[in-house]
């Protein structure tokens, strides 16, 4: 995925209300921006971080710069969670994760369960129908371990329940977390933050839930899905 202009680079002040971000930018104003990210976002918030940020092509949007990059032990990490279900999408359209290469068909956005839609189907190839849920991760507080949840989601737990149905109806359904950073080297459950995902999570696996991760490489100018990482215990 690339960004269809260079980012700006900037200066954290403070992140706020859970969307809102206040920066430094390069002439020194402050600017309010768009923070597209509803979690905890623990580590990754710092003041004084230098961040990048996007600017909208809508001239009628109210706030016309997103915080998409932090710069985070070391590295960078993509903070805005609208992207990971393009990322997977490019990534499957690209056949570099070949448990979810060979579909004939992808679509987005399909009503199953319990009101609720599905990130990507694939159909065809004479295969089950795979019901694939994107979730973004970019926790870590262990040096090379991603973790998710990073605060406690209800939703993401009535999803892998969901996903468990999904199953038990005959068909194929798979986890898939995209971490925004390129440190990555294994990812785990933060059983301590949202204990209720744990378990809903352990269920979905015993189910036949498939549970996939796969880092990212990212720049200022693109972020790209690349190897998997596996699940820790």
């Amino acid at each position: 995925m690339r960004f269809p202009s260079p980012l700006i680079e900037a200066r954290l002040i403070r992140r706020y209300k859970r969307f809102l971000a206040d920066v430094e930018m390069p002439g020194g104003e402050v600017a309010t921006v768009h923070c597209a990210n509803p979690g905890a976002m623990t580590g990754l918030a710092a003041p004084g971080s230098r961040v990048f940020l996007s600017r909208s092509a809508n001239p009628k949007r109210k706030l016309p710069l997103s915080w998409e990059l932090i710069e985070a032990d070391g590295g960078l990490v993509g903070i805005n969670t609208a992207h990971p279900n393009r990322l997977a999408e490019e990534a499957i359209a690209a056949g570099t994760i070949p448990e979810l290469a060979g579909y004939a068909a992808m679509a987005r956005e399909v009503r199953y369960g319990r009101n609720s839609r599905i990130d990507i189907l694939l159909t065809g190839s004479g295969r089950p129908d795979t019901y694939v849920e994107v979730k973004n991760a970019h926790l870590m507080r262990r040096p090379g371990l991603a973790e998710f949840p990073d605060s406690v989601t209800a939703r993401g737990a009535k999803h892998l329940a969901e996903l468990g149905e999904v199953v038990a109806a005959g068909h194929r359904a798979v986890m898939l977390f995209i971490i925004q950073r390129g440190d990555a080297r294994s990812l785990a459950v933060a059983r301590d933050i949202d204990p209720a995902y744990g378990k809903a999570f352990d269920e979905a696996r015993g189910a036949g839930v498939e549970m996939l991760a796969r880092r990212c490489d990212l720049s200022i100018g693109q972020i790209t899905v690349a190897e998997a990482v596996p699940l820790a215990d």
